[in-house]
């Protein structure tokens, strides 16, 4: 390793892997000229995903000195130690991390992979927050073939990512994770802008080139999207990432994504990698596999967050704190309008056409539909409420609350085509203008009313009062038949029909009672085992077993009701159903391409 400079910053950490098999990092901070009583905190959430965490539970064997004299640390509540010291001499903090979360937001070590949060890693040296940071990234003699990826600027690394690197300050040091391993790699340039793309755990078959070709094209049409085709362009100052790191770790189940301010952390299915045995579908491709889609859907949504909630954000998350919840009634905007964006951005990069993107629309639409908390709770409530419902969801979460993913992206669906419909502006010009009547930073929904009022013409004040504080069915499907979709309604499948959402992989298990439905009706409870079905009516009165949901209609034929054979805790109940005939479920189809083109390409 390259020999490094012994003069350190004011604050310094270095990463080591102390176990892979333990799944232990080591981590030793050095503060140059602490404090007397020098107070250190570990996070207790991470930005982006609304939780108390509690990562000082992995937190273990913690030590202090200063030179050869120990120093006692004490503990003063879960996640905050305080260290009585001189201040004239470096104060040197040596504990150690579990890591065994195979997830984006915390922490994970094994003999193939390492990967890591700041948050869950790196104490805070209070008073120092603001003070340049460094990190020594080290590896040891397991690490065969190993790598680093991360979107910190490099001081002094190895070829193989291994040294040194900087941040300017805490926030930014915890807002970049890092990525080790034998991982893949491959790069790309969106408008100029150098982006990393690295991928662990994929398979043999796995098209990398493809992968990066399909990401290329969403960075630059959310790139031009809020800057112009160049950096530099009309819309306002550069692009903010001077550079970009995608982390993918590929799993048998899993999905999800974390943004970063120049960089995000990815977990997708193995199985929905593109794959060197399909052929190459060109430039428009139209019949990729859904799996990959959602995949695409999911890098388009965390590269857009570049722009809305890492910079654009709620003014309440100005500054972070990090050893509290913090409350704003804005995911709605930053989560919701991300999500319509997400694979409105997929159809115009060319990865997805008119029918495709109309299947991901209407799924959101019943999303919504079939969701009865939508009626209880309104989308700004629900953002306020993240860190005890949305976060923390059980059986009666749907009931209870809606999603400010689904319900806001559908808010951004409703303003868009009113504003395209009254023809003074769009969705896109009033992002773009918020981007800079906000300076690329701290917003509210003020912000947002104002922009709309300027370039709509009008206020649009009453619209979010109804749609977003309100529990008012949104506008949708009066407004998408002047864009040429026409909306269409189909009978429901038995499960939205019968107001139950089930796990029947083993026999059938009630997972949601959904309120005001047949099954609360019939006296269904979360837990259930559903065993069989006596039909009403029939040639022969007798009942039938059960093993999928799937199945009910073949026994029922034409009877409305029946009786329901159920087990709770041990017990066998019989409960009297009655089957819906009026449910629907909504389908999109397109009637009119030149109006749905003139939506679609923006």
């Amino acid at each position: 390793m390259a020999r490094l400079s012994p003069r350190l910053p004011a604050v310094h950490y270095r990463v080591e892997a102390a176990s892979l098999h333990a799944h232990l990092f080591c981590i030793t901070l050095t503060v140059a000229k602490p404090a007397a009583a020098q107070t250190l905190t570990l996070p207790v959430w991470i930005p982006g995903s609304y939780l108390i965490r509690e990562f000082s539970k992995n937190l273990q064997g913690l030590t202090a000195r200063q030179g050869r004299k120990t120093l006692h640390a004490t503990q003063l509540d879960k996640c905050t130690w305080r260290v009585d010291c001189a201040t004239d001499t470096p104060l040197e903090v040596r504990y150690q991390v579990y890591a065994l979360d195979n997830s984006v937001r915390t922490a994970w070590l094994d003999s193939a992979r390492g990967f890591f949060n700041g948050t869950s890693v790196f104490l805070r040296v209070e008073g120092q927050e603001s003070a340049p940071h460094t990190l020594d990234l080290i590896a040891n003699r397991s690490m065969v073939n190993w790598q680093v990826a991360t979107g910190l600027s490099a001081i002094k690394t190895q070829r193989n990512g291994f040294g040194r690197y900087q941040a300017v300050d805490y926030d930014e040091l915890v807002d970049s994770p890092v990525e080790m391993g034998a991982f893949w790699t491959g790069s790309f340039k969106a408008c100029g802008i150098p982006h990393q793309f690295v991928v662990s755990g994929a398979p043999p078959s796995f098209d990398g080139e493809r992968l990066l070709a399909d990401t290329k094209r969403i960075c630059e049409a959310q790139i031009a999207f809020w800057h112009g085709a160049k950096p530099s362009g009309r819309h306002g100052a550069k692009a903010p990432q001077q550079r970009y790191v995608f982390m993918l770790n590929a799993v048998d189940d899993g999905y999800g994504g974390l943004e970063h301010r120049n960089s995000t952390a990815l977990i997708c299915n193995r199985k929905d990698l593109p794959r060197l045995s399909e052929p190459s579908l060109g430039p428009h491709a139209t019949n990729q596999p859904d799996g990959y889609t959602t995949l695409l859907g999911l890098i388009s949504h965390e590269y857009f967050h570049t722009w809305n909630v890492k910079r654009l954000r709620p003014i309440e998350l100005e500054r972070y704190d990090y050893q509290r919840e913090n409350h704003t009634q804005l995911l709605w905007f930053f989560e919701g309008f991300t999500s319509y964006y997400d694979d409105l951005m997929l159809r115009r990069a060319g990865l997805i056409d008119n029918a495709t993107y109309l299947k991901l629309l209407t799924k959101t639409l019943n999303q919504v539909a079939q969701t009865p908390g939508r009626l209880v709770q309104s989308v700004a409530q629900a953002s306020f409420d993240a860190w005890v419902k949305y976060y923390r969801s059980d059986e009666n979460t749907p009931n209870a609350t809606v999603s400010y993913y689904t319900k806001g992206a559908l808010v951004a669906l409703c303003l868009d085509l009113t504003l395209r419909a009254e023809g003074r502006t769009t969705l896109d010009e009033v992002m773009r203008a918020l981007w800079l009547r906000c300076k690329g930073g701290p917003m509210t929904q003020g912000d947002l009313e104002e922009s709309l009022a300027v370039l709509g013409g009008r206020s649009y004040a009453k619209e979010l009062s109804q749609w977003v504080h309100g529990t008012h069915e949104l506008p949708v499907k009066g407004l998408l038949p002047g864009h040429g979709v026409k909306v269409l309604e189909e009978d429901s499948q038995i499960a939205q029909r019968l107001g139950l959402r089930v796990d029947d992989s083993a026999g059938i298990k009630i997972k949601t009672v959904l309120r005001g439905g047949a099954a609360e009706q019939a006296g269904f409870a979360s837990g259930d085992e559903w065993l069989g079905v006596e039909p009403a009516s029939g040639r022969e009165r007798s009942a039938w077993r059960l093993s999928r949901l799937d199945e009910l209609p073949l026994y029922l034929a034409r009877s409305s009701s029946a009786t329901a054979l159920i087990a709770r805790d041990k017990r066998l109940l019989r409960l009297p159903l009655r089957i819906p005939k009026d449910d629907k479920t909504l389908r999109l189809t397109a009637t009119d391409k030149l109006k749905l083109d003139h939506w679609l390409d923006a």
